[in-house]
Formats: C-alpha cells, structure tokens, sequence
C-alpha cells in the first residue's frame, strides 16, 4: 500500500479532497435548506450535526470496505435486470429526495401555519436530523464508492473525507444565509436536488447520467440566476415564507 506521505498519496489525497467537496455539495444544499425550517437558534447546530453524522457514516463505511463491495453483487433480478443493495439504496434515495424537495418547493410557495409551540419546534429539529441522517447514508455510499474507486489507501480515503467535511462545515452557514436572503436561489437549489434525486433514480436502475452533464446544468443554471440577481439589485428582494425565531 503506498505510504501516506508519498507523492502519489498526496496527490490522491488533494483531488480526492477536491472531488469529495464537489460530490457534497449537494449535501451542503438540502441540510441548509432543511435546517431554515428550524428556529434561527437552531439551524446552525442542525447543519454542524448534520454534517458531523454525514463524516462519521463516511468513515464507518470506508472500515467497513468488505460490506459496502458486497453491495454491489446482484441480490435478485426484475425483467432480466439484476438489482443490488446499492441499486435499492439509491433508487429509495432518490425517491425520498424527489418527494422531499417537491414538498418543500410547495411549502415556499404556498406556506404553512406558522404557530409552533415549544413541543412541536423541539420534534420538527428531531426530524430534520433524522432526514438528514437518511439522505447522508445515500450520499456518503456514492461518496465512498467514488473514493474506493480512486485510491486503495484507507488512511488518505478518511482524511479527504475529513478535510472536505470540515471544509463544508465552514461554507455551510455562508450557503445556507444566501439561499435564505434569495428565494429564487432556493427554488433553484431544490430544483437542484430533484435532478439529483432523478440521477439517483437513474443510477439504481443501470441507466448512467454523467454527474459531468448535472454540473454543468447546475453552474450553467447558477451564472444565469446570477445575472438575474445583479439585475434585480435595485428591487427588494421578496421573501418566503418559513418559521419565525420568537415570536410570530
């Protein structure tokens, strides 16, 4: 096994790195998108939980190298189509981010009663990290199967992990407060996430789309609403509805 402080280690390390941070971004987008449906006092400790469950279930699969390979032998076949765990994970994964995204794009749009006593606020931040915690296991499996793919070297694997995960947690609050200040950018994003849900769907059932094609889509979609946002400067921008901190 190379040595960790060997030129190839490190160079595994940086772009495994590098990659992970792009494969999390959409991560960083749905914690910060469901963390805004908590009180203001809550969300930061919502995303830093959120991303601190999504290092630990990377890590843990990455020492569990034997199981998570296991998940791609054929359990059964449909119609002359072998299907594994892997499939089923990302298939239910994608169906859970379809229906969540869709939910959320419809709550924005229309609202919700706003009255929330201290019980329900205290159950609404418990299922935001069990939501959390269930599209972590979808993201982290892509996540280290990418890394597996890249590097044989478990040591590098779980500090890229690290490294991006720390990394995200840093960029968490500043993306989740321009999402919040601009609700077009948030639409956008869920509107992001269900191509992300469709891509999972897809990957399930053996159909590939290059995440090449969906990064492109993604910064193609941001340059043009970024335009739109210097555009509209001169205009307050308008606000959707979500829970208040305190008082409504």
């Amino acid at each position: 096994m190379t040595g960790l402080f060997e030129v190839d280690a490190l160079i595994a390390l940086v772009t495994l790195t590098a990659l992970e941070i792009v494969l999390g971004i959409d991560n960083i987008i749905f914690i910060s998108i469901l963390a805004s449906r908590l009180p203001v006092e809550q969300q930061a400790r919502a995303r830093t939980l959120g991303l601190g469950v999504a290092m630990v279930t990377r890590v843990l699969l990455l020492l569990s190298l034997t199981w998570v390979m296991k998940l791609t032998a054929p359990l059964f076949a449909v119609l002359g189509h072998t299907v594994s765990g892997r499939d089923l994970i990302l298939i239910g994964g994608g169906l859970f981010l379809l229906a969540k995204s869709t939910l959320e794009i419809h709550h924005k749009l229309e609202g919700d009663d706003e009255s929330h006593s201290a019980a329900k606020a205290v159950a609404s931040f418990t299922g935001v990290i069990i939501q959390i915690m269930i599209l972590d296991i979808v993201f982290s499996l892509d996540s280290v199967i990418t890394a597996i793919g890249m590097t044989d070297n478990v040591p590098v694997m779980i500090i890229a992990i690290v490294l991006a995960v720390g990394f995200m947690m840093i960029a968490a609050g500043a993306v989740s407060r321009f999402v919040d200040n601009h609700p077009t950018v948030k639409i956008l994003a869920l509107s992001f996430l269900i191509l992300v849900g469709v891509a999972l769907i897809g990957e399930g059932l053996h159909f590939h789309i290059p995440k090449g094609y969906i990064y492109f889509a993604m910064a193609f979609s941001i340059a043009v609403e970024m335009v739109n946002l210097r555009v509209r400067k001169v205009h307050r921008p308008v606000k959707l509805r979500g829970p208040k901190s305190g008082d409504a």
